[in-house]
């Protein structure tokens, strides 16, 4: 059992089970309805996406300096008890089943999924 990241959009692996996706927005011009069939996500859970402003920063964090200032705030964003439970739960979750969280962004590297990765990590959480 364990948890995969993901790029939403991207096709999915044997195995990989529920898709949540981790974002502010739902994908543009694609249907409710076919949010999971053009595997973008099973279920949407904007409460660990970057809030709005944050999102922005993010955007346009062009070098390195503005980068680090992003994960530094958006670690402070999912340290909030609501974001921190969800977190737990993920992590519990993940001893025992099969699923993904995702986000849209192509340089997994420069992405709060990444961010997400290492705090899942740090709670204990099965990770693919």
């Amino acid at each position: 059992m364990a948890i995969r990241v993901v790029r939403l959009g991207s096709p999915r692996v044997p195995g990989e089970g529920l898709r949540l996706g981790t974002v502010r927005r739902p994908p543009r011009g694609v249907p409710k309805a076919e949010h999971a069939a053009r595997d973008f996500y099973d279920l949407w859970l904007p409460d660990l996406a970057p809030s709005e402003e944050l999102l922005k920063q993010a955007l346009g964090a062009r070098d390195e300096r503005a980068w680090k200032a992003f994960v530094r705030r958006y670690r402070a964003e999912m340290k909030q008890p609501a974001a921190a439970r969800l977190l737990d739960l993920l992590a519990a979750f993940s001893r025992c089943a099969d699923f993904a969280v995702g986000c849209y962004c192509a340089e997994a590297s420069r992405c709060h999924r990444s961010i997400l990765r290492e705090l899942l990590a740090a709670r204990g959480a099965a990770l693919a």
